[in-house]
């Protein structure tokens, strides 16, 4: 079998002479702690929704005819973007999901083995659809003429949760304890760096450009003039923005403006008391670290212990995991890096597992603790994964058994719209009619069953990871959890390929009883033997051993593990 990490093999054979020469006494080891993670939220695979374009559970709150009176550049409900080739659709205006489309599909997600949903960010956006800026377009790119905010992320008040969401009885804090009733953690997507499209329009538009206080007080406003053109020294309402540009048209945050803190603070802090669990912080290396380590400080001086993860949309693991440390932000980050290896991996039936060692940086890697990572293939942000079913298994098997805390876009149950960008249909609408279908594909089915696993399993979502082999159409690791009293030892075997895979591991084996978790079968192992399975294509094989690590080397690999995981910081 291979060693997949060079980093990890070096410390290995280090560590075994470093054994050898103190010959420390192996009835000792089982006081040692062994773990990825600690993180409560560890615990929680994470399904991910675009709240407008999941499920339209009451069609009272969708203001269809919303800007209307202004005429067709302005309207927001059902705004097809242009251009589209025959038999494909996008859209860009409000299509009717809410909190309710989400509470009434609670099992359905559920099933899946998920133990949270992250919506997008429920605050307040303009009541018409944007006139400046370049016009949408299919497939375009920060094309944003014509476009809503039916994502959320051009917030006016951060205050107030947007009229398109809530219904009678169900407010966001309603939303939330009918989630937590039913055992689902709420991720809240949050906005920090920018707020609305605020220049190039024709004729200022009403909220564009603007921030509101809780009562509806302005506090900014862009006032339609580009960000060169403003006066920040002479007028307070242009004291809260930068005069450098941002994304596309949206108005860009002054980080160092005292009240622009104080305010998201406020805010945020609002929704944590009205029960979201954790938050995504969107766009965070748009801001610098000096603003998100008094952010983060602040909001979790309100509620200690508060899980963070950054959307830093970069593939430079260097650059993205500066965020995880404890002088910058001090969250955890979307995994991008692994994300690009995972695709090129999932999406093309020649490519090996090989590709994936490297990206996991088990030891001696730039985060802060990789395993409380945030583990994706797709996201809203860019093309869905264009997989085949098989691919999408194959995916969802390594996510759910891997390092880090797996994601799922909504609709990649089933393969929803497989390849596709924004504008080109990557965040449409799924409903009823995308749940029902979804419960007839292979895809999600065994979504179900490996997801359960690692819900069930402490050593899946919070063990160290050590490879075995990542070559091929195969990968073997471990993942081990020893803390507390409580100690899993899981051994993954995937196989990617069309034909079975025969696996026959004996490296670091521990004697027992190993029981699988997919199916129940036993295979005791004596002291020098090996474990043998035969893993169905496109399969998966999980056994665990619950007990304490005695096996000499791989108590050794674990020292390694468990000393290289965590960067040193200064």
């Amino acid at each position: 079998m291979r060693i997949a990490s060079v980093s990890l093999a070096s410390a290995i054979a280090f560590a075994i002479c470093t054994t050898m020469a103190n010959a420390a006494p192996a009835e000792k080891s089982p006081t040692r702690d062994y773990y990825g993670t600690l993180q409560p939220m560890a615990s929680d695979a994470v399904y991910f929704v675009m709240t407008d374009r999941f499920v339209n559970g009451d069609p009272s709150n969708d203001h269809r005819d919303q800007g209307k009176a202004k005429g067709a550049a302005f309207y927001t409900f059902d705004r097809p973007v242009p251009g589209a080739p025959a038999g494909k659709s996008a859209n860009v205006g409000y299509m009717g999901g809410d909190f309710k489309g989400i509470v009434d599909n609670i099992d359905y997600i559920k099933q899946m083995g998920f133990g949270a949903v992250w919506i997008t960010p429920i605050v307040d956006n303009p009541d018409e659809a944007f006139t400046g800026g370049e016009p949408v377009k299919w497939a375009g790119h920060f094309t944003d003429g014509g476009k809503t905010g039916y994502h959320g992320y051009w917030g006016d008040n951060f205050w107030v949760v947007d009229e398109h969401l809530p219904s009678r009885g169900l407010d966001f804090h309603d939303f939330t304890r009918t989630m937590h009733a039913h055992g689902l953690k709420v991720v809240l997507d949050i906005v920090c760096n920018h707020g609305s499209p605020a220049f190039t329009m024709p004729k200022d538009q009403p909220k564009y450009g603007k921030i509101y206080d809780k009562d509806w007080r302005l506090k900014a406003d862009e006032q339609n003039l580009l960000p060169d053109k403003l006066d920040p020294k002479h007028n307070p309402l242009h004291a809260w923005y930068n005069t450098g540009g941002n994304l596309a048209q949206l108005s860009d945050m002054n980080e160092n403006n005292p009240q622009v803190l104080e305010y998201f603070v406020g805010a945020y802090s609002q929704w944590i008391d009205q029960g979201a669990d954790a938050f995504r912080i969107d766009t965070i290396g748009w801001m610098p670290h000096t603003y998100w380590h008094a952010f983060v400080n602040r909001i979790r001086q309100h509620r200690p212990g508060f899980f963070m993860f950054g959307e830093a949309f970069d593939y430079d693991a260097n650059k993205i995991a500066e965020h995880t440390l404890t002088r910058n932000a001090n969250v955890s980050v979307l995994d991008f890096p692994l994300r690009k290896a995972l695709q090129a991996t999932f999406e093309h039936q020649d490519s090996s597992y090989a590709a994936l060692a490297e990206p996991l940086y088990l030891t001696n890697g730039p985060y802060a603790n990789p395993y409380e990572l945030m583990t994706f293939y797709d996201n809203h942000d860019m093309a869905r994964l264009d997989a085949t079913d098989n691919g999408f298994i194959d995916a969802d098997n390594w996510l759910f058994t891997a390092r880090g805390i797996p994601v799922i876009y909504y609709g990649s149950e089933m393969g929803f719209e497989r390849g596709a960008a924004e504008h080109a249909g990557n965040r449409n609408y799924f409903g009823t009619e995308g749940i029902a279908a979804a419960r007839k594909s292979p895809i999600r089915a065994n979504l179900i069953r490996i997801a359960r696993v690692r819900q069930a399993h402490v050593a899946l979502q919070r063990g160290l990871q050590v490879d075995l082999e990542l070559a091929g159409n195969r990968a073997a690791f471990y993942r081990v959890y020893q803390h507390a009293g409580r100690s899993e030892i899981a051994l993954v075997l995937l196989n990617k390929g069309d034909t079975p895979q025969d696996f026959r591991i004996g490296d670091m084996l521990q004697s027992g009883t190993w029981t699988s978790a997919l199916d129940g079968s036993k295979r005791k192992v004596t002291t020098g033997k090996s474990l043998e399975s035969r893993v169905p294509a496109h399969g998966v094989q999980v056994f665990t051993l619950a007990a304490k690590a005695t096996d000499p080397k791989l108590l050794t690999a674990l020292d390694a593990a468990m000393a290289g995981a965590r960067k040193k910081q200064d």
